[in-house]
């Protein structure tokens, strides 16, 4: 049995405030699990987040009050968080008196990055470049993912005349199913997978809708047999495999946004492959796209088709 851990990163309204929107799954043999969260709880806890939630976006943000503390990397853990938390009070002081908007805004980007200002920029990018490799070493693992440029992005030309967001959840359901077909074909042993979600009242009411639909009549892809269940959600702050999603999500979007490679060439290893050819993995994009993505495929367009 596989577990498929599922995120997504940007948005999938138009235009919304991102070019790409990415859902990826991160398939774990469930004998494996333990395995895999003690790999990034011991990452973790080398950096004092044993119980922090790993959030790439914030994670790697600049803090400019780290900045303005004089030998701030030479401080231990409790005396840079004591330093940072400083100087954060002091600026929602002043922002609760002067600018009630900006200060609401800052009180939340305060809270997003808190379990992470004892930490430097360079040890920041460490943490995740460490998860990314290790996601890479996990040969039992398998990445699959719908990267949709929603320049080219038309709903009355899909399938089923879907919005991003329905596209993308049906691809990649699609893909786990045929490689859980596929494992249980090679192993001759039933192979089952479940999709457990990070926890959104709106996504969770709208993909439980479509699996019904898909255990019922099947995607326009592939019928399912092997996946069951609804998907599951859960609060991706209680669980280290959630958040590696988020690890994979942003580093395939940054890579596909602004050709940033180093995230995306380790987890890009554990893209689901047939015969050499990526199928796991798809960029919905121009024709003749170069992206490592789409030459892996061997080809890409913007007509829907299967992987």
């Amino acid at each position: 049995m596989y577990l498929c851990y599922i995120d997504e990163s940007g948005t999938p309204e138009l235009p919304g405030n991102s070019s790409h929107y990415v859902l990826a799954g991160m398939a774990i043999p469930i004998e494996r699990w333990k395995e895999c969260e003690t790999d990034i709880v011991s990452i973790k806890t080398k950096y004092n987040l044993k119980d922090s939630e790993i959030h790439t976006a914030w994670l790697l943000r600049k803090y400019i009050e780290q900045n303005k503390i004089p030998n701030f990397d030479k401080l231990s853990y409790q005396r840079r968080r004591a330093e940072v938390v400083k100087l954060r009070n002091a600026e929602l002081l002043r922002l609760q008196k002067s600018n009630p908007k900006t200060y609401r805004q800052t009180k939340k980007n305060y809270r997003h990055t808190d379990s992470y200002i004892h930490l430097t920029l360079e040890e920041r990018i460490t943490i995740v470049d460490e998860i990314a490799i290790t996601i890479g070493g996990w040969k039992y693992a398998r990445l699959f993912a719908e990267c949709i440029d929603k320049l080219y992005f038309d709903p009355s030309k899909s399938k089923r005349n879907q919005n991003i967001d329905e596209q993308a959840f049906e691809q990649v359901v699609s893909r786990f199913e045929q490689f859980l077909s596929k494992t249980t074909q090679s192993e001759q042993t039933n192979n089952y997978g479940i999709l457990i979600h990070d926890n959104n009242e709106t996504v969770a009411k709208r993909h439980t809708e479509l699996m019904k639909t898909y255990h019922k009549s099947g995607t326009f892809w592939t019928s399912i047999v092997n996946i069951i269940e609804t998907p599951l959600f859960v609060n991706s702050e209680l669980t280290s495999m959630i958040q590696i999603v988020d690890v994979c999500v942003y580093g395939i979007r940054r890579y596909l946004e602004n050709n940033e490679d180093r995230i995306f060439n380790h987890i890009f290893k554990r893209a689901d492959r047939k015969d050499g050819a990526v199928v796991g993995v798809r960029h919905f994009a121009k024709k003749n796209c170069p992206c490592n993505i789409c030459t892996s495929h061997h080809s890409c367009n913007t007509k829907e088709r299967g992987s």
